[in-house]
């Protein structure tokens, strides 16, 4: 079957905030290679999302020259990221362990591309809660958190009594046997008794970020 012809979101940044995202994960090579060529056309920016090392290699090689691509978080950004209006982070992102930090760096990624300086905090997870409790008081400034958490997926609930901001659970599918691929994540997160928490879907690093920048936007309308 042939892939649908990619329709651009022209409008999508005067209408959220939030330009426009391509999920590669299952793109066949030729269609990415047209979706990048009609938007260096148009000059318009794209924020590329599960773009593997092998698919960013198969790229067409003036294709590959103009993508800012970072494989630890499978992101690649065609055109400049929007300059920082702030410098000063608004956002901390918190990983439970090194395992979550490619969902970590996704949002990261995501947030920087959109012009929103972020803190990063890894390996702070609950086997390990004095590293937590050594950055509360820092991370009680940030008026959104987003938590990457696999296993258990304790994280983000004890961060929920501990900080005042919004906290965005991530779940990821780190973990053993049970942990069933990010769904005991997710399920935890979901019954959790921290009130107020948002969940997004398992290894949703872009989701967490976009979530982030509408209570930003929210908060501080253009």
């Amino acid at each position: 079957m042939a892939d649908r012809d990619h329709v651009p979101d022209e409008s999508r940044s005067h209408r959220i905030g939030i330009d426009e995202a391509v999920l590669c994960a299952d793109k066949r090579i030729e269609n990415l290679d047209r979706i990048i060529k009609d938007a260096k056309s148009a000059n318009r920016r794209l924020l590329l999302t599960r773009l593997s090392e092998e698919k960013f290699a198969a790229l067409a090689d003036i294709h590959r020259e103009q993508i800012d691509y970072e494989a630890v978080s499978r992101t690649g950004w065609l055109g400049d990221a929007t300059p920082e209006t702030d410098q000063t982070p608004q956002v901390a992102v918190v990983t439970a362990g090194t395992s979550d930090v490619p969902v970590a760096r996704e949002a990261v990624r995501t947030l920087e591309f959109n012009g929103v300086a972020c803190k990063e905090v890894y390996d702070v997870g609950v086997a390990g809660l004095w590293r937590l409790m050594d950055r509360v008081e820092e991370l009680a400034r940030y008026p959104v958190l987003i938590a990457a958490a696999g296993m258990d997926a304790a994280l983000p609930s004890v961060l929920g009594g501990l900080v005042p901001g919004l906290i965005i659970a991530v779940p990821t599918s780190v973990g053993y046997g049970v942990a069933a691929g990010g769904l005991t994540a997710l399920n935890t997160l979901l019954a959790s008794c921290a009130p107020g928490i948002t969940v997004v879907n398992i290894d949703n690093g872009y989701g967490a970020a976009c979530a982030a920048l509408r209570s930003l936007r929210g908060r501080n309308p253009s």
